[in-house]
């Protein structure tokens, strides 16, 4: 308050590891080097997922995820006045915002003595970031409870995207009837977890599929 009013939760990109074919490779590797889909998700803050669009190439920027989202027949939709936090890989539009640019937004840009916001743009942005964090909380829950995907699904890729929508469907179904979910509990008391950064997969989870790779391709 005053500013998230009529925030309904967040968008993000995150990378879900795959396997593709040698002659899609190129399209699929990630800045790492890896091969891995670009999935678009929004969610609420109850850590349900609302929408997931899978299945597209790593190399795919958000915004043009997120342009594809909002002209599919089953599209993402957003409630008339409503809207959906987003970072600064998403342009400003009248149902999703994004922060301040040229300002701090980091949470941990603001941590430790002295550090505190400065001004009305900064005390957004640090109010934007705490709830938007609410996005890389739940990649760090999916990924935490549902192990196949630290590796690459040894599938066909149409099973693989397939694959993250029944699984998030199953986090849901998971967070709404069971009144103690265990894998939440142990996932934010485990402080030796990679920490949550959407823009950085995890490198133990790429050198885990690197030897995967290799295995199947007798190298």
């Amino acid at each position: 308050m005053p500013f998230f009013i009529d925030c309904i939760g967040a968008i993000d990109g995150t990378h879900i590891l795959a396997m593709v074919p040698d002659r899609e490779v190129s399209s699929f590797r990630n800045r790492h080097g890896m091969q891995s889909q670009n999935i678009l998700v929004a969610c609420n803050f109850d850590l349900q997922f609302i929408y997931v669009l899978s299945g597209w190439e790593s190399s795919t920027h958000d915004s043009k995820l997120l342009n594809d989202a909002l002209s599919r027949r089953n599209d993402l939709h957003v409630p008339q006045g409503k809207y959906f936090l987003a970072d600064c890989g998403f342009a400003n539009r009248r149902q999703f915002l994004a922060p301040l640019r040229g300002v701090r937004y980091h949470l941990k840009d603001f941590g430790g003595q002295g550090r505190y916001p400065r001004n009305a743009s900064e005390l957004f942005n640090l109010r934007h970031a705490s709830l938007r964090n609410v996005i890389e909380r739940i990649f760090g829950v999916f990924k935490f409870r549902f192990t196949i995907f630290k590796t690459a699904p040894p599938f066909p890729f149409q099973t693989q995207a397939e694959l993250v929508l029944a699984c998030t469907g199953l986090h849901n179904f998971l967070r709404k009837e069971c009144h103690s979910d265990e894998f939440l509990v142990e996932y934010e008391g485990d402080q030796d977890l990679p920490p949550l950064d959407t823009e950085e997969e995890n490198l133990e989870w790429l050198s885990q599929n690197q030897l995967q790779q290799k295995l199947m391709h007798g190298k």
